[in-house]
């Protein structure tokens, strides 16, 4: 037995194709931002602006990632991968967070490079400013829109994203205050700036590593007490138990053990399992695939229930 739900426009196809429409957008305003802050960085020679323009090429460079693994997801299930190919977005944000770790390792070596060895203070004018504040408020503007449709369409790509366009925001901050801090005359809040930036990436690589390791390891996705509560409304449903959860956000699966009158035929057991399947995927965002096991609720299998509930797992 198992029950799928289709896919289709609404389904894993029109998601995916969604998510692609989102980072293709992203790209193009990342290379955008990247572009001028290197532009006027190595005119200004300003150290920071031109770091903190290749950091937002890493955020490019991670939308390429992100299309990449989707491409890879968006294929069907086959003989090899009989589950589909939905973990290849979350081997993306895993990469995303390894570039996240990098970004953060080269902004904080170059602070400290710059602590102890020291460097001439840029040119801190007009254009400067209005570069910095023009591109930070394309980022937030970005962040704050990747991560809405990240939560919208359960995407852990696009919310890693967000989160290393964020981190691109954060350091743009700190280049802005470095630069007023120069200008002020004090140029060695800059590298320190720089410093705490980099501590503020290195947590959000760390947080994005977290979110793909809870699909990577196949860590429970849905409580098991709130699905026993839709398969004991199921009429037939006797008990159940070892129920169990996997996968990313959005497409959870689920198998779990069904218990019915041993009196019941095999066509009646299998419509109440079949019954308990349909419920269980529609009572769910994001369930896509349920597998119940049919047993006869005799002493021995409801011994199992009731122990899973005496623990509170059901």
């Amino acid at each position: 037995m198992g029950y799928r739900e289709a896919a289709g426009e609404s389904g894993a196809a029109g998601r995916i194709a969604r998510i692609r429409r989102v980072l293709i957008i992203v790209l193009v305003l990342n290379v955008l931002v990247a572009t001028a802050k290197l532009g006027w960085g190595y005119v200004a020679g300003s150290i920071s602006m031109v770091a903190d323009g290749f950091h937002s090429l890493f955020d490019g460079a991670s939308n390429v990632i992100g299309l990449i693994g989707l491409g890879l997801a968006a294929r069907p299930a086959d003989r090899d991968h009989p589950y589909g190919h939905g973990k290849y977005e979350t081997y993306a944000s895993a990469a995303i967070g390894a570039m996240l770790a990098i970004a953060a390792y080269n902004v904080g070596s170059a602070a400290i490079g710059r602590l102890m060895e020291g460097s001439p203070p840029p040119r801190v004018d007009a254009i400067a400013f209005a570069v910095m504040f023009s591109t930070l408020a394309v980022n937030i503007g970005v962040t704050l829109y990747e991560r809405a449709a990240g939560k919208r369409l359960r995407s852990d790509i696009l919310l890693a994203d967000a989160s290393h366009t964020a981190s691109d925001a954060l350091v743009s901050v700190g280049v802005i205050a470095g630069l007023i801090a120069v200008r002020a005359g004090y140029p060695v809040a800059d590298p320190l700036i720089a410093l705490v930036v980099a501590g503020v990436i290195a947590y959000t690589a760390w947080d994005v590593f977290k979110h793909a390791t809870v699909t990577l390891s196949d860590a429970a996705r849905i409580e098991p007490s709130k699905i026993s509560q839709v398969v004991f409304e199921v009429p037939g449903v006797l008990g159940c138990h070892h129920i169990r959860t996997r996968g990313s956000a959005a497409e959870v699966y689920v198998d779990l053990h069904v218990q019915v009158d041993p009196a019941a035929t095999v066509t009646e057991g299998h419509d109440v399992a079949e019954a308990v399947e349909r419920a269980v995927c529609h009572a769910f965002t994001g369930v896509v695939d349920v597998v119940a096991h049919l047993e006869p609720y005799d002493a021995y299998q409801a011994s199992k229930t009731h122990e899973e509930i005496d623990a509170g797992l059901v």
